[in-house]
């Protein structure tokens, strides 16, 4: 059993938790938590005895000195990814990260360096990779016959921003805490994209900025020669569109690029929809904590996740670089 800690005291530190509590059917548990970090004390303790875990931190340094700690699930505000990643890894922690990894390209290659180099597991949670229904996804590929289109798309009005429109300085919103749209849902977007396709050969780019210099929303075409992704993705309007794959014998139509709640195949002529959907845990997060616990078992990085991993991050970049969304991060 691997004994973590949670770096941060959110709703998706709380769905993790409940993730590793629940493993999906035919798994038993491999993780249970031990220890919680706050910048407050009092607020760890009280994260901390909500979950019957029997350590509380308000120093990271301290944290990541444990030696009743193995591993850290970091779900700080992307700013601090890389160097609260850094400092575990550094100090013989496993790591898994909330996506985006890091601020930049550069920071993300580092992280996966500095694992290597203490011998530990460095793991960006990203759920979908590690669901079910991404394994159908892969598995209908070649039923489409050759790709030519895609279009994915995650847009979604965020309950931050009617609080953005009133002044206030949510953290979704704002560079200072490397966010926007497309460090937040359009990673999903690009993830996806990676996992299926690899790097594009070319990327062109736009954004709409927002007064505090993060993206709104945007668009970009990611092209691989024979045919071209299109991607889509929001937080300041909302889409009931699926996304979807062409290929000149069919399509996959998905809902959600982030769950991926359903998938359907669909010919060429638009008829004849089938359902490829597989069970999946009401918590999807719960998979990724598996393939997590794998890889330290394994004692290895997985080279395609970290491949993935890395390619979504330098395509991100790109797509600022064009955009022109900059982060205090890129200037150091």
């Amino acid at each position: 059993m691997i004994k973590f800690a949670v770096i941060g005291t959110n709703w998706i530190t709380q769905k993790f938790i409940e993730g590793t509590n629940n493993p999906p059917n035919n798994h038993d548990q491999v993780m249970q938590l031990h220890g919680v970090y706050s910048r407050e004390l009092e607020r760890a303790k009280s994260f901390a005895n909500k979950f019957n875990a029997s350590l509380s931190f308000d120093d990271l340094l301290h944290l990541a000195m444990s030696k009743e700690i193995d591993a850290v699930y970091i779900a700080s505000p992307n700013s601090l990814h890389y160097e609260q990643s850094k400092l575990m890894l550094a100090h013989g922690k496993h790591v898994i990260c909330e996506k985006p990894l890091s601020s930049t390209f550069e920071q993300a290659q580092d992280l996966y360096q500095t694992a290597k180099d203490n011998n530990v597991i460095f793991f960006e949670a990203y759920m979908t990779a590690h669901l079910p229904n991404f394994k159908v996804i892969q598995d209908n590929l070649p039923c489409l016959g050759k790709i030519r289109k895609a279009h994915i798309q995650y847009c979604q009005y965020s309950s931050r921003y009617p609080a953005y429109l009133a002044g206030d300085k949510p953290n979704t919103f704002y560079p200072k805490f490397s966010n926007g749209s497309i460090m937040d849902i359009g990673f999903y977007c690009v993830a996806l994209t990676c996992a299926l396709f690899g790097k594009p050969n070319t990327i062109k780019a736009q954004a709409t900025l927002l007064e505090s210099g993060v993206d709104g929303c945007g668009s970009a075409i990611l092209d691989y020669q024979d045919f071209a992704v299109t991607i889509d993705h929001s937080k300041i309007s909302g889409s009931s569109q699926v996304s979807e794959i062409q290929g000149e014998s069919g399509s996959l139509l998905i809902e959600h690029v982030g769950q991926c709640f359903n998938v359907v195949y669909q010919n060429n002529k638009g008829e004849d929809q089938q359902t490829l959907s597989q069970p999946q845990s009401d918590n999807s997060m719960c998979y990724e904590a598996l393939a997590f616990v794998a890889q330290i078992k394994q004692a290895q990085i997985n080279p395609v996740l970290e491949q993935r991993a890395l390619q979504t991050s330098q395509v991100i970049e790109e797509i600022r670089q064009q955009t022109g969304v900059v982060f205090p991060a890129d200037k150091q």
